[in-house]
């Protein structure tokens, strides 16, 4: 890394994260948090699932980061697991808005779409591993602007 860079997406990963770990903590949610996809799953669980980057140059470089966060609720969509989702999207989205430099003091964090994923599938299980669950997919968004 160039000195005085920022390693903004390996920032957004750890912010993810850590915003998802902090959230729960506060809401009393026993949530299990990784970086990166996980050796296995046990609901409640979340984690970045991937990350995407659009780069725009305009005077200066706009990095725009996208951490999709998948948060796996439970095994079906009961109506108890869609009430929970539900509570859970909207304390997070409010939690994030609260933390809006959660990545670093130079860059913004937001949450700019969220999807339900009813017949979620962690495709990169083992066969004997997968189940189908109910979860949802957040995107965060985070900008950095660099001279």
């Amino acid at each position: 890394m160039i000195a005085g860079r920022v390693a903004f997406q390996a920032a957004m990963r750890a912010a993810s994260a850590d915003l998802l770990a902090a959230y729960a903590v506060a809401a009393s949610i026993r949530l299990q948090v990784y970086p990166a996809r996980p050796a296995s799953l046990y609901p409640p669980t979340a984690f970045v699932d991937l990350i995407r980057e659009s780069i725009s140059y305009d005077g200066l470089r706009t990095r725009n980061v996208f951490a999709e966060v998948v948060v796996v609720h439970a095994e079906f969509d009961s109506k108890e697991a869609a009430d929970q989702k539900d509570a859970f999207v909207d304390g997070f989205l409010d939690w994030v808005t609260d933390a809006v430099h959660g990545a670093g003091a130079n860059t913004t964090v937001g949450v700019v779409e969220t999807e339900d994923l009813p017949d979620y599938v962690p495709d990169w299980l083992p066969p004997e591993k997968q189940r189908t669950y109910y979860a949802t997919r957040l995107t965060l968004e985070g900008l950095s602007l660099s001279g």
